[in-house]
């Protein structure tokens, strides 16, 4: 609050604030601390920190400071001012109100696309305060602007119908490895530094000719582990380079490159590359067939291609529908140990809320698994290759004639890992065989 000194003071009674540590007020007026208000941030800085008004005479203050407006505030000996870890993790009321996905009135916020307006801006903050608690804590998440209410009507409300075959495909692993450490280790090599992941990423897009069209950004603070994005209309993979293992930023390249942009490279040939042909079309949502074809490329040459990751999601996302942030974090103990990855996990899971300790999040994780087994079920009768080619299609559309007959195939592309096609489907029935999804559990599948 910032009053002129010519003008009547309303403030409220000192007696009635809320603190513990606020002593009675001095008589004094040369203990009390003066704050001159030179700028905006200076007086929301000033504000935060503020506990306790008192009213001095105004003339005695205008002579002694020549009639500027000023701001008073006293701060007791006993009075310890918030930690920064305080002023970072504590929301504003209007964000304890309204979800991130919310509609919000009155509130000026930027609407940003979907992946960004979902990643808090304090997470490094309530990370160190979680830990500090002893996982103790459901975070309080503030963010930078909304997500646009259309690409959150694309997700549907977590399903548990192949929970028992994600439990089933997170035990497998265990007992194999022993641990998710042991699995991580052996199965994704040794961990790269930046420059090795650089190198690898621009010996991936030259095998894939690919290396002028394609730029590279390594960040470390993505929240997955890679995306596509254009920057300037140029496409962009970005890849979150901590902890990085050789063999997981292979899959990682064949997921985001191999797979996701390729497809939108085909797609951008088609006729449905207009979304009123689409419609009129009738064509499905490409989801999950997108996501689950990505995931099968991701481990499709690994010794073991246990589908670790994809089960993870699957649970965790469920979890998060059901449990506050610290609850999936104490129940994913099972599976995994260290307290980093179960916050990464939590995390992804719980973005988008700003109060984790109540039951919700982000629901698209769920269509890495689910793809996954729609399309192991269909390995035998489904054209991959043809999948690929047509573009950002479902499954279910690939054999429709009103797509093949009016499908552009001449300039499109597949990845080098597509083009000996009985290896290929030799590699998704090690795949189905090493999860134990046999033909019998397969079935259960939509």
């Amino acid at each position: 609050m910032m009053f002129g000194l010519h003008q009547s003071i309303t403030l409220p009674d000192i007696r009635t604030l809320k603190t513990s540590k606020i002593s009675q007020p001095t008589r004094n007026p040369q203990k009390m601390k003066v704050t001159f208000c030179t700028s905006a941030s200076n007086k929301k800085r000033v504000k935060k920190h503020t506990q306790s008004l008192i009213v001095l005479n105004p003339s005695t203050i205008a002579k002694k400071y020549n009639n500027k407006k000023i701001f008073i505030r006293k701060v007791p000996s006993s009075y310890e001012l918030p930690s920064r870890l305080d002023i970072l993790a504590a929301p504003p009321v209007r964000h304890r109100i309204h979800p991130v996905h919310h509609s919000m009135v009155n509130i000026s916020m930027k609407k940003l696309p979907l992946l960004v307006a979902i990643k808090p801006d304090n997470e490094r903050a309530e990370k160190e305060r979680f830990m500090k608690t002893n996982y103790n804590y459901n975070p309080y998440f503030l963010y930078r602007g909304i997500a646009d209410p259309d690409s959150l009507k694309k997700f549907k409300a977590p399903s548990d119908q192949y929970l028992s075959l994600a439990v089933l495909i997170l035990e497998s692993t265990l007992a194999y490895f022993g641990s998710y450490e042991t699995f991580d280790k052996v199965t994704g090599g040794p961990i790269l530094n930046k420059q090795q992941i650089y190198s690898l990423c621009k010996s991936y897009l030259a095998s894939e000719d690919l290396d002028e069209e394609v730029q590279i950004n390594l960040k470390e603070d993505l929240l997955s582990r890679g995306s596509m994005t254009r920057t300037e209309g140029r496409p962009v993979v970005n890849i979150r380079c901590v902890n990085l293992r050789e063999h997981g930023a292979e899959g990682l390249l064949r997921h985001e490159i191999g797979t996701h942009y390729l497809r939108s490279c085909n797609n951008s040939k088609q006729p449905w590359s207009n979304p009123k042909v689409r419609e009129n079309l009738n064509m499905k949502p490409f989801n999950p067939t997108e996501e689950g074809l990505a995931s099968l490329h991701s481990v499709l040459l690994r010794d073991k291609p246990f589908l670790w990751q994809p089960a993870l999601l699957y649970y965790t996302t469920f979890k998060a529908s059901k449990m506050s942030f610290k609850e999936i974090f104490i129940d994913l103990e099972k599976y995994v140990q260290s307290p980093h990855v179960r916050w990464d996990c939590c995390l992804r899971a719980k973005r988008g809320q700003v109060d984790t300790s109540r039951p919700g999040g982000f629901f698209k994780d769920q269509v890495y698994l689910e793809g996954v087994l729609k399309l192991l079920k269909r390995r035998k009768t489904l054209d991959f290759e043809l999948l690929v080619r047509l573009g950002k299609v479902s499954f279910e559309d690939v054999g429709r004639s009103c797509l093949t007959e009016n499908a552009k195939l001449d300039k499109t592309r597949i990845p080098k890992f597509m083009e000996d096609m009985v290896v290929y489907h030799r590699q998704l029935d090690y795949i189905a065989k090493t999860n134990g999804l046999t033909d019998d559990v397969l079935n259960l599948v939509d």
